[in-house]
């Protein structure tokens, strides 16, 4: 029975611009471009799209095929499933309680830098210690992380039709359109080095998509294929309760199976024209060398490379942290969802409630984020090998910890305790076809706990 008092998207295209709108976000972006560049370009690519339509395929249905069927947010879908899975809700849940005061920290950050390039300072925002003095201060960041929270929490205030579908509607068309322009202005680019070379955006796009299998052995394949599973498992937003509780404001009529095929292809499209967006400007600039992981990239190195642009640079700049932040807030927008429903489906919260609670505590924790670069500092060897402060904490446990637990319960649970007949007949529900459904059963039950216990022992031990 499909719930009336829960809110609900009015169709297929506003369940899927939502959906695509919380998977294109900020690791899209940034992550994305960099490993490709890291890893062999086309390879790459090649890797990666083999895993959207077999990996990524299966945890998006499950996820989405939980939230409909139980009409509930995570911490309550999977006690609805099974009495013994609660733990699972509950770790569900906990995942997006730890990013949200992160992500909106880094939210606030693209909006420092949109107003830097919009009231004419990006020669400062070149500087090479604008990006470590901003973050160092302890009133601006906060100031920033406030009011792209606050943005988000506006959007969420007004429910799943008129608030996140309605914001949906608007934000992702605009970004499609922001990615394309820029990824057509950065294929244009020439440029003569100082060692007399001349480079150009063209030859950064070969780069990026023809595979490079120059030095190619199993370990670095193996490498290769690791880092393009991980960047889908964070890019479209499963083991988070994301896309359970958007599934549960799916109505029962939609036709599933063709709603996670076009998640599936908005999400790589935008992961793909960001590479191309970013990677043939910093070649033309900088070489590939200029590529750098994280908030390095979008910062530090490509602010520089505006800059370069003369002239023209300005607007690019501010048509690219535009779209970024329209990426950064409908994944915001997202991940706050998750705990929204949570709390009003266990507490029986009103939603404007929860929403105020959420923010608060967003608030609360946001703040100790942006002091971990000042009066909270430290340094802390992760697992992985990494320095971290406070927000590389946030991360690495949801990240590396909690979201590859959550992904395996989840397919054993389906796949070994209730069968895969739970989400196959969901799919099929309306006599739908789903055109799948044995690469499904074999992922959901073999391939994919097999990579996700890969997965989740290298974030302890670097093989």
């Amino acid at each position: 029975m499909e719930n009336k008092k829960r809110g609900n998207f009015t169709g297929s295209v506003g369940f899927v611009l939502a959906a695509a709108g919380s998977a294109v976000g900020l690791g899209n972006i940034w992550r994305f471009p960099y490993l490709a560049a890291k890893n062999g370009g086309g390879l790459f690519l090649l890797c990666y799209l083999v895993l959207v339509f077999t990996f990524g395929f299966a945890l998006l249905t499950s996820e989405i095929a939980i939230g409909r069927k139980t009409q509930c947010g995570p911490l309550n879908a999977y006690k609805a499933l099974h009495p013994k899975a609660a733990w699972i809700g509950v770790l569900a849940c906990a995942v997006p309680t730890i990013i949200l005061p992160y992500y909106c920290v880094i939210g606030g950050w693209v909006l420092k830098y949109l107003l830097v390039f919009i009231t004419g300072n990006g020669v400062a925002a070149a500087q090479d210690d604008f990006f470590g003095d901003f973050i160092g201060q302890k009133f601006s960041p906060i100031l920033f992380m406030m009011v792209f929270l606050l943005s988000c929490s506006a959007v969420a205030f007004f429910g799943v039709e008129k608030g996140i579908e309605k914001s949906s509607r608007f934000l992702m068309p605009a970004l499609f359109v922001l990615v394309i322009v820029v990824a057509v202005f950065s294929l244009t680019i020439k440029i003569t080095g100082e060692d007399g070379q001349v480079r150009t955006g063209l030859q950064g796009l070969r780069i990026y998509l023809v595979p490079d299998f120059t030095g190619l052995t199993p370990k670095k394949l193996f490498t290769v294929i690791m880092e393009a599973t991980s960047q889908l498992f964070y890019s479209i937003s499963v083991a988070m309760g994301i896309m359970i509780t958007y599934g549960s404001y799916m109505r029962r009529e939609v036709d599933m199976p063709k709603a996670v095929n076009r998640i599936e292809f908005f999400d790589t499209l935008v992961a793909i024209l960001a590479g191309m967006m970013i990677i043939p400007a910093v070649y033309a600039f900088s070489d590939i060398s200029g590529m750098k992981a994280g908030p390095g990239l979008i910062f530090i190195s490509l602010p520089k490379i505006f800059m370069q642009m003369k002239s023209i640079g300005t607007v690019v700049a501010i048509l690219f942290f535009l779209l970024v932040t329209f990426a950064a807030q409908t994944s915001a927008v997202s991940v706050m969802e998750a705990i929204i429903a949570s709390l009003c489906d266990r507490f029986r919260f009103k939603r404007k409630l929860a929403c105020i609670i959420v923010t608060v505590y967003a608030l609360v924790f946001g703040a100790i984020v942006c002091f971990g670069y000042n009066i909270f500092y430290f340094e802390m060897p992760l697992p992985n090998g990494a320095l971290g402060q406070i927000l590389d904490l946030f991360d690495y446990i949801s990240n590396n910890v909690l979201m590859p637990i959550v992904a395996i319960a989840t397919c054993i649970l389906i796949g070994w305790v209730l069968k895969c007949s739970v989400v196959i007949d969901e799919a099929k529900i309306n006599a739908q076809k789903f055109g799948r459904e044995r690469l499904y059963i074999v992922m959901t039950k073999y391939v994919v706990p097999l990579i996700l216990v890969v997965l989740f022992v290298q974030s302890f031990i670097r093989f």
